[in-house]
């Protein structure tokens, strides 16, 4: 009896002297700072020539709001959202909005990237998303993954998998 008594009242003193252990405060900068990809981070500094040639950067895009959108050939739910996501710039484009796709390289193509994006009807600028690019993003979990920025640069909506055309429009509207 005598040694649960000492025993208990060991854990009680002991857990009694962690109640007044204080964590450091993190500095301005610690809390200000977001890991790349995460909703609330900014849109990364990148700078990349598209698959048709021309020049790709993130100052290309301040001030507008700006889906990207990383994608492959071969990824099924990516070849049914990227229509969707061309409807979207037709339709909003005029109002600031932009959308980008990050075509993955991590297995071969099924088709020509150019072709395949002429096929389902994306004109919309495509780049080759590099390991650099990638994890500028902070790194890519699934495809399709859709990033959706506010005019300020600030990762407002993230979805790694297939989403419906409906609901991102829904994510858009209120930051234009």
């Amino acid at each position: 009896m005598l040694k649960r008594y000492l025993l208990f009242l060991s854990l009680a003193i002991g857990g009694l002297a962690g109640c007044n252990r204080q964590q450091a405060s993190p500095t301005p900068s610690e809390e200000t700072r977001m890991a790349a990809g995460a909703v609330g981070s900014s849109l990364p500094d990148f700078s990349v020539t598209d698959l048709q040639g021309h020049p790709l950067s993130s100052a290309d895009l301040r001030g507008r709001v700006v889906l990207v959108d990383f994608w492959a050939t071969w990824c099924q739910p990516c070849k049914k959202e990227m229509p969707g996501y061309q409807k979207l710039v037709d339709r909003y484009g005029a109002g600031g909005f932009v959308a980008i796709g990050f075509k993955f390289d991590t297995m071969m193509d099924r088709e020509n990237p150019i072709q395949f994006a002429k096929k389902i009807g994306v004109h919309y600028p495509l780049a080759v998303a590099s390991n650099e690019v990638k994890q500028k993003f902070g790194g890519v979990e699934g495809l399709p993954t859709t990033m959706l920025y506010d005019r300020q640069g600030v990762l407002r909506t993230k979805i790694i998998g297939f989403e419906y055309t409906d609901n991102i429009e829904a994510a858009l509207k209120p930051l234009l």
